[in-house]
Parts: structure tokens; C-alpha cells; sequence
């Protein structure tokens, strides 16, 4: 009988540091990975369309709405640490703001959710931001 391979415990903090890290390439996939949780974690059966926390928050009067706009202004803090500039940063906030006024209106802010990913217009322009200014951090697409 053989024994289960287990993960190297090396490879584990290698990972940790590939995303704790303060390096454009960290941060990116940081921010990658809460964009893809917000909006993009589960798939609607029947519609096949992709939802995340944000709409999903949203159907939580208050909470949901809070909640979802922390961790979209968490990606405007990624931004800063970037050093994008002020009023790209100004636009990323009036995105996540726009994004959590509308969606605390009751049912319209509701659909509102499904329609207008704020996270999304964001990262792109993180990558924008990157793309120029950090072009290592560039990922081909496919």
C-alpha cells in the first residue's frame, strides 16, 4: 500500500510569499483573486451567468452592502500601494461608491448588483496601471 503524497511544507511558504508579498506581481494576483470572489465566485444555474459576494451581499440588507464595499475599497488600498495616480484612484472609489449607493436601494439596487461590476472596472484599471508602469507583471491572456 502506498502512502498519500502530502504537499511540501516548502512549497506552501513559497506560495504564501508569491502572495504576501509587496511586489507588483503579488499584488496583482491579490487583486485578481478578491475581483474574482466578488465578482465572479458562483454561477447562476439556468442563466449560466457568473455572480460573486458582491451581488449575492447585496441580497443582505446593510450588512451585505458594507461588507462588499470594504472589500472593494480594499482594492483601491492594492491601488495606492501601487502608486497609481490620484485621480485614477478618485475614479476607482467613485466606482465601489456608485457601485454601494445604488445597490443599497432595495431590489433595483438588487439587479443593479448583476449588472454594474464596479470591482471589475477596477482591476482593469490596476492592470492598465501595471501593463505600463510594471510590464514583468503583464499575463498573457488566453
Amino acid at each position: 500500500m502506498t502512502e498519500p503524497v502530502r504537499p511540501q511544507p516548502m512549497m506552501d511558504s513559497i506560495n504564501a510569499q508569491a502572495l504576501l508579498g509587496s511586489d507588483p506581481v503579488a499584488i496583482r494576483r491579490r487583486v485578481e483573486a478578491v475581483e474574482a470572489v466578488l465578482e465572479r465566485a458562483f454561477v447562476i444555474p439556468g442563466l449560466n451567468r457568473r455572480v460573486g459576494l458582491d451581488a449575492i451581499g447585496g441580497l443582505v440588507p446593510v450588512l451585505g452592502d458594507v461588507i462588499t464595499a470594504a472589500m472593494g475599497i480594499y482594492i483601491v488600498w492594492e491601488g495606492r500601494n501601487l502608486g497609481l495616480p490620484k485621480w485614477q484612484l478618485a475614479r476607482m472609489a467613485g466606482n465601489v461608491l456608485f457601485d454601494t449607493a445604488i445597490g443599497a436601494v432595495p431590489v433595483a439596487g438588487d439587479l443593479f448588483d448583476f449588472l454594474f461590476r464596479s470591482n471589475t472596472r477596477n482591476l482593469r484599471i490596476i492592470k492598465r496601471h501595471l501593463d505600463r508602469h510594471h510590464p514583468a507583471t503583464r499575463v498573457v491572456e488566453g
